[in-house]
């Protein structure tokens, strides 16, 4: 029966082999719990929207040191985009982005 591969004389031992198996399954119990605490910090995606605000925090003429010399707290939070061209911005204007 070597060279024997007729569709009716193969046997499969899959479902024998997966029940006589002794490998379990790795479950990443650390994944999970980052997963759920990153739920809950960035909230249910479903009621946000992609708007950005039609005024920005950080005012125009704002500079860094009006940023690094302050110590009240903004009016409201300034959004994450809002901050990164603010920085990006200022680091180009002083010759960190080429």
């Amino acid at each position: 029966m070597e060279g024997n591969n007729e569709p009716g004389n193969v046997s499969t031992n899959s479902s024998n082999d997966k029940e006589n198996s002794t490998e379990t399954i790795f479950v990443n119990h650390a994944e999970i719990a980052w997963q759920e605490m990153r739920k809950k910090w960035v909230g249910d995606p479903s009621n946000r929207t992609s708007e950005m605000p039609a005024e920005p925090v950080i005012g125009f003429n704002a500079t860094y040191e009006d940023l690094l010399t302050s110590n009240n707290p903004f009016p409201k939070p300034i959004p994450l985009a809002e901050m990164v061209d603010f920085l990006f911005d200022i680091w180009h204007g002083d010759g960190l982005f080429d």
